[in-house]
């Protein structure tokens, strides 16, 4: 069974359809990654799918439960955690406190502190920055925050939005580390990133949205590939 399902998912802004009828599936442990151009709608199909922006048409599922009738915080405590596009941290708050509000949901007072000693693990720079508020950090490190803080929650499902966005080439290579080591640890993906190449080899497979619409999927290695997706976004 998949953990994911969304099923014919369409969402409109006024008279237009943003995402139109999409189908896609995220099984257990699988890293699937969305591509396309700006403005395809692999943002607005993220959020449909964690509920911050309300599907028009079509249903979404999670581990057998239709969640698109939900709203954002039972997405929440069934496991779905969403790094949004902006990173969406709380600049006024210190790194530690941004990662404690990931676990807000737990109670198991152990694991929250081995979970944030891991997060310091996989993050040096976040240790040794714990103390300082978020809004000081530079975007790499606040991206790396925001991958932390979700993790705080112990997902089952991840949504990364955008991680590689406006950040220097050589940190992008960090976070793509990061997010390669985090998914053979077992934790399910479904990531959106304009650097299709890098997504691709991170992939296990993959949807590529034009105009709101998905016009490929299949195994990551074999879109990396694909003629058409080589000329449209791996520049030939």
């Amino acid at each position: 069974m998949n953990l994911l399902d969304a099923r014919q998912v369409e969402v409109a802004y006024g008279g237009i359809r943003a995402v139109q009828g999409i189908d896609l599936s995220v099984a257990p442990g699988e890293l699937v990654c969305l591509i396309g151009a700006n403005g395809a709608g692999k943002t607005t199909t993220l959020r449909a799918l964690c509920g911050l922006t309300p599907a028009t048409v079509g249903e979404v599922w999670f581990d057998g439960q239709r969640i698109d009738r939900l709203p954002v915080h039972e997405h929440v405590r069934l496991g779905i955690a969403h790094v949004p596009e902006g990173r969406g941290i709380f600049g006024r708050l210190t790194v530690r406190e941004n990662l404690l509000l990931g676990a807000y949901l737990r109670r198991d007072r152990e694991g929250i502190r081995r979970d944030e000693d891991r997060v310091y693990e996989l993050f040096p720079r976040l240790a040794e920055r714990q103390r300082q508020p978020a809004g000081t950090l530079s975007g790499g490190e606040q991206q790396m925050l925001a991958i932390g803080r979700a993790l705080m929650g112990r997902p089952r499902l991840l949504l990364l939005d955008e991680p590689s966005m406006g950040l220097a080439p050589i940190l992008v290579q960090k976070i793509f580390e990061i997010i390669r080591r985090i998914s053979k640890e077992g934790v399910t993906m479904l990531l959106v990133e304009q650097n299709a190449k890098l997504a691709l080899e991170v992939s296990n497979r993959a949807y590529v949205l034009e105009s709101g619409r998905v016009v490929l999927s299949g195994p990551a290695a074999e879109l990396a590939i694909n003629p058409q997706v080589r000329a449209a976004y791996l520049g030939g």
